[in-house]
């Protein structure tokens, strides 16, 4: 689960599509976990994603709003909505913390759409406190209890960093990546058609040793918040 990667945002969305069509469907359990794509970024810290993008790649900001206009296309001819200006940039640790809380409470799914269509889609900011605290109370959480998490930095941090030491260990270097009964991964943000087959594959073949890559180069972001084809 990570919020500044528009491919996470759409990658769920395809993942959806292709458990929808999985025959086995209601049988299947989805965990998110958490990885941030910056880091070393201080809270409070934030810049507008164009900004970001050209200072990350080298572009100028008609290139980068040329590369974000690109990914909203993506995200748009899967349905979703997406807003090319005036996004913001930051860091996820604080997201990350309140979407353990709801897994706790049994909401982490309704946090973590609601948190991505206010990233991507509106004009409300994922990294300041309050909008957080509306979008848990709408994700059905106690406005209370999600206030006193973010108000306590260590409120759920061993569990967010122990997220990120397992996909360490997994050797996942970019997100959106899926791991299904622990033995297949997926990298990027393939089309429906490769969850469903990988679901189905996960399903009819049981035991193997580890997770194997499913599916054909994807857009991916990596852990320095960088997005582009996977397997180069």
């Amino acid at each position: 689960m990570v919020h500044g990667c528009p491919w996470c945002y759409i990658g769920k969305a395809r993942f959806e599509k292709g458990l929808a069509e999985f025959p086995h469907r209601d049988e299947v359990e989805v965990v998110h976990r958490s990885f941030e794509l910056d880091p070393g970024r201080a809270k409070g810290d934030t810049a507008l994603v164009v900004d970001m993008l050209a200072d990350k790649y080298g572009r100028t900001r008609e290139e980068a709003a040329a590369m974000e206009a690109g990914v909203a296309a993506t995200a748009q001819a899967e349905g979703l909505g997406y807003r090319t200006g005036g996004r913001d940039h930051g860091s996820t640790f604080d997201i990350h913390r309140l979407l353990h809380l709801a897994k706790a409470r049994g909401r982490q799914d309704e946090l973590l759409a609601l948190a991505y269509r206010a990233n991507f889609a509106e004009e409300r900011s994922v990294f300041d406190d309050e909008v957080l605290v509306a979008l848990a109370v709408e994700a059905g959480l106690d406005a209370a209890e999600a206030r006193a998490v973010l108000a306590d930095p260590q409120a759920y941090a061993e569990d967010v960093r122990t997220d990120e030491r397992e996909a360490s260990e997994l050797g996942v270097g970019a997100v959106p990546f899926f791991v299904l009964d622990r033995r297949y991964g997926i990298s990027g943000g393939q089309p429906s058609e490769v969850f469903a087959q990988a679901l189905e594959q996960a399903w009819r073949d049981r035991p193997a040793p580890s997770p194997t890559a499913v599916g054909a180069d994807a857009v991916a972001c990596d852990a320095d918040g960088a997005c582009e084809a996977t397997g180069r």
